[in-house]
């Protein structure tokens, strides 16, 4: 078996890169600002976070799933990075025009 390789392997590592980093930063933020039962929801996130994090680095370190000629992890994740930092500037943009168009009128 060859493994996943292209386009269905960078929206996998895409997809499970962003959800731990925002299940981290989503964790972090509510277990400062939490209390009682929210500020142990938010360790889980971040437990959560780091646990789908490294599990993307196993993958790519014991090539579980993945073609050998895919490439090594920072490549991926370097196309990752920029694909996820392109999606929120993009998203930024739009939510910007949206509110001077509708500030404006």
């Amino acid at each position: 078996m060859a493994g996943l390789s292209g386009d269905l392997l960078y929206f996998l590592t895409d997809l499970l890169l962003a959800f731990g980093a925002f299940s981290l930063l989503a964790g972090a933020f509510t277990a400062y600002f939490g209390s009682g039962k929210s500020r142990k929801i938010g360790l889980a996130l971040i437990v959560l976070g780091l646990v789908v994090i490294l599990l993307v680095y196993a993958m790519y370190q014991n090539r579980w799933g993945v073609d050998p000629n895919a490439g090594d992890l920072r490549t991926v994740v370097y196309n990752a990075l920029v694909h996820i930092i392109g999606a929120l500037v993009g998203a930024a943009v739009g939510l910007v025009v949206f509110l001077v168009a509708i500030m404006k009128s």
